[in-house]
């Protein structure tokens, strides 16, 4: 079972404050660190000193760190043209040395597009599948050849379809809850499946589903990648999860019921779960990022015992 870290910053954090947990994250042995793509806070969180872009952050992240994968749960479709967003990734790529993932989305968050001038399509689950097809397509596309597209939505005339990532081929995750579309575009395009915050029941299901269209497509059920995305609280004791859980405004009972709250062997067993239906990957959510005793708890006395 891979462990990844899963940063929120929009709630609130700095590009320093992201890079001390992304050091973190490789020192203490995760697989990898990603983060959200939002510009809004959410709920009741200050979102303190505001956002910080997704890729930009990633860039960064890319010249600090050594060995760690880095990515996104999820781009939003909405924020960059699928042209340009082939270009940033591959560079950031190049700039890891072949660490990146991307996950792309079609984006939800109405919101934050109003509040930053950004276009809300209504049609975004046809943009999606647009952007997954041109996005793939100009990677596959070899060096002194050209990418044409003509779509609904983008058209492309002749692209160079340059940069090249430095990876022969990046990681491509696709996510939700959907029961039709995500599970074909999931199917036709993405080397991982994400079920964001869901339980053991629906993450079955949704697997399932996900690997009844992988063969329906001509593809091995098998051949992706399955992982969840589940809020963490661990503690020693009831004190301390009970402490983590207000440091982040969420009740224990309610944590243990819909994340991996408890102790250590208590998120274990849970996580051994998940396993049992077909999880391979697990991102933690992190929601406290100055809390770095909490990522050494979880490396020391749960990464250990899953690995």
């Amino acid at each position: 079972m891979d462990l990844r870290i899963f940063t929120e910053p929009q709630q609130g954090a700095s590009y320093e404050t992201l890079l001390k947990v992304a050091k973190a994250t490789e020192d203490l042995g995760f697989d990898a660190f990603f983060r959200s793509d939002h510009y809004l806070r959410m709920g009741n969180a200050d979102g303190l000193p505001g956002p910080t872009d997704a890729w930009i952050t990633l860039a960064g992240l890319a010249r600090e760190t050594r060995r760690i994968r880095l990515g996104t749960l999820m781009t939003a479709g909405t924020f960059r043209l699928p042209g340009v967003l082939a270009i940033q990734v591959a560079q950031v790529d190049q700039m890891s040395g072949g660490r990146v993932e991307l996950g792309l989305g079609a984006g939800w968050f109405e919101e934050e597009h109003k509040a930053y001038g950004i276009p809300f399509p209504k049609e975004k689950f046809g943009r999606l599948e647009e952007q997954l097809a041109i996005i793939t397509g100009l990677w596959a596309t070899g060096t002194g050849e050209e990418f044409s597209y003509d779509g609904t939505y983008y058209q492309l005339e002749n692209s160079p379809a340059l940069p090249k990532p430095a990876q022969g081929k990046v990681p491509v995750l696709v996510g939700g809850h959907g029961a039709t579309r995500t599970p074909r575009l999931a199917a036709q395009y993405a080397d991982e499946f994400n079920i964001p915050f869901a339980s053991l029941e629906d993450s079955a299901r949704q697997f399932g589903r996900v690997r009844a269209a992988a063969e329906a497509a001509g593809r091995k059920g098998d051949e992706l990648v399955y992982s969840n995305a589940l809020v963490a609280c661990v503690g020693r004791d009831d004190a301390e999860v009970a402490r983590r859980a207000a440091a982040i405004g969420r009740e224990v009972d309610e944590l243990k019921a819909n994340g991996l709250a408890g102790s250590p062997a208590e998120v274990v067993d849970k996580i051994g779960r998940y396993a049992e239906i077909g999880a391979s990957r697990v991102y933690l959510q992190m929601l406290d990022l100055d809390d770095l005793d909490h990522l050494e708890l979880i490396s020391t006395q749960v990464q250990s015992q899953l690995s």
